[in-house]
């Protein structure tokens, strides 16, 4: 007897759907063809053992099993409860009652039947979805992500058993149903780290405040203890609501990596990654033998947050310049390419000496010039020329400590910042590829940002004044677009220059030469 179950490969962050073919024969073997991977092989003996455990067995028959298309690579054990309910069918120990060929089935097993989670199953819902299957049968641990997905039934299991008895007995699964909008709202409403708990600061909150507007990159440059940590974990809760669109592509990352959230389904808030300066190129870029996403498209429609700016190596940062400029990365195989996307905010900070008091009269210790220019050196030029806004972190007296006075909450500022994007938005609407102001090229820089005669001679007396490097004056022209967006201004102003000045700090003679 020959029985068809469907299952699902995923590549980069789209999948593809699999025919496993269970083929009953005279003789005696276990045959599995149609290039699986080691993890797939091994699955004889899960699948065996599970059985058993469950009143069930495989016959000492000749099976030989086939996973088609033939010709592509399959990996992973999500595989075991689409190969042992084709086993189980094939060899006509259950009867199939619904009709096999409307489902998606996928899950690794345990010995005694339990199932265990699977990478992508968003991007298996949503293929499943586009082919017109009916429903998706999958580990419980995996369902209210698949369950975002409308228009398929998804049916979350924990034992082979419930699927045994679906087929066999027509017995009912329980659908699980997600409120989207609901999930949205709780993260909205009650972001984990709000701005409301900084004590003081307030001129590096509105330099956050214009780094969200325009999705700028930022780094903050600061001695220890001044609050750079503190700061760039609460910018993704001042960052515009997601749409519904951001959050599948976002969570369908996540999702392949095996990284979704136990609690929802769906990741509403915005992500927000911190990788140890000790990161490969590898781990941040994405890549490996079979492709995964690295830190920069798991922080896809957030923030990618660099402690420590030049503790990391040189060859890592290297590798972040492209993705800065084209928000996707891609990895190429000998036979095949996998594209991620990586629109993030680069948020990074830095002491502004290796013994991280530059300047301070009262400081413990003090780095020579010569120490200086080596550990600034670590940050290369075409780097920071992608960063449009640096920013000086000054410890917080203890008179602000020790208020009790709670400062503006993170709703409150998010509540500005989303004006400010929706007139970028509304300007932007004839760009594909262009949605703030951080993305804008030179041509729209000139169309977009024209300076009044004064303003043009205030920002050229500074950039003689402060020594600013010509890298510096584009980067101050969209600073200044996003500063007039705030203040729902049309004209760039002179206040809205001289402020756009203040944040190129390592633009200015003295810092990286």
């Amino acid at each position: 007897m020959l029985t068809k179950v469907y299952g699902s490969a995923v590549f980069g962050v789209e999948a593809t759907t699999i025919t496993v073919e269970v083929n009953v024969d005279k003789g005696i073997g276990y045959h599995l063809v149609g290039l699986p991977d080691n993890a797939i092989r091994e699955s004889n003996y899960r699948i065996a053992a599970s059985l058993q455990n469950n009143g069930f067995k495989i016959p000492g028959k000749k099976l030989i099993i086939n996973m088609s298309p033939a010709d592509l690579r399959k990996e992973g054990s999500a595989y075991d409860l689409t190969l042992a309910m084709g086993i189980l069918i094939a060899t006509e120990q259950i009867e199939e009652k619904p009709l096999l060929s409307d489902y998606i089935i996928m899950g690794e097993l345990s010995l005694d039947g339990t199932l265990q989670p699977i990478r992508g199953a968003l991007p298996i819902a949503i293929k499943a979805k586009e082919e017109g299957f009916k429903g998706f049968i999958l580990p419980k641990q995996n369902a209210k992500e698949a369950a975002i997905v409308e228009g398929i039934e998804v049916y979350g299991v924990d034992n082979i058993k419930e699927v045994i008895d679906f087929f066999n007995k027509g017995e009912k699964l329980e659908q699980t149903i997600v409120d989207i909008e609901t999930e949205f709202n709780f993260h909205l409403e009650n972001p984990e780290f709000d701005f409301a708990d900084v004590k003081g600061q307030e001129s590096i909150k509105r330099c956050m405040e214009i780094a969200a507007a325009g999705g700028h990159n930022i780094i903050l440059i600061g001695p220890p203890g001044s609050g750079k940590t503190m700061l760039a974990k609460r910018l993704p809760s001042i960052l515009p609501p997601m749409t519904l669109g951001e959050a599948l592509e976002t969570t369908k990352i996540h999702s392949v990596a095996g990284r979704t959230m136990k609690r929802a389904g769906v990741m509403a808030s915005r992500p927000f990654r911190s990788p140890h300066h000790t990161i490969s190129d590898v781990a941040l870029v994405g890549g490996g033998a079979y492709p995964q996403p690295g830190e920069i498209s798991l922080s896809h429609n957030g923030v990618l947050f660099l402690d420590e700016l030049p503790e990391f190596k040189r060859g890592v940062l290297e590798v972040l310049r492209q993705p800065l400029e084209d928000r996707e990365v891609t990895i190429s195989r000998a036979k095949f390419t996998v594209t991620y996307p990586s629109s993030f905010m680069l948020v990074a900070s830095m002491n502004p000496s290796p013994s991280g008091y530059f300047n301070d009269p009262d400081a413990p210790m003090t780095s020579s010039p010569a120490e200086m220019q080596r550990y600034l050196s670590k940050v290369s030029g075409p780097l920071l020329d992608r960063i449009d806004i640096h920013i000086e972190v000054t410890p917080v007296p203890f008179e602000k400590l020790s208020e009790d006075r709670k400062g503006e909450s993170s709703v409150l500022i998010r509540e500005r910042v989303t004006k400010a994007r929706e007139f970028q938005i509304d300007r932007f609407k004839k760009y594909e590829n262009i949605h703030y102001n951080a993305q804008m090229g030179v041509k729209q820089i000139r169309s977009y940002c024209r300076l009044e005669e004064a303003s043009l001679q205030l920002l050229k007396s500074a950039m003689e004044r402060l020594n600013l490097s010509a890298r510096a004056y584009d980067r101050i022209l969209k600073v200044a677009r996003t500063i007039a967006d705030l203040e729902a201004s049309e004209v760039i102003k002179n206040e809205h220059i001289s402020e756009a000045i203040q944040y190129r700090s390592l633009d200015r003679d003295g810092w990286l030469g």
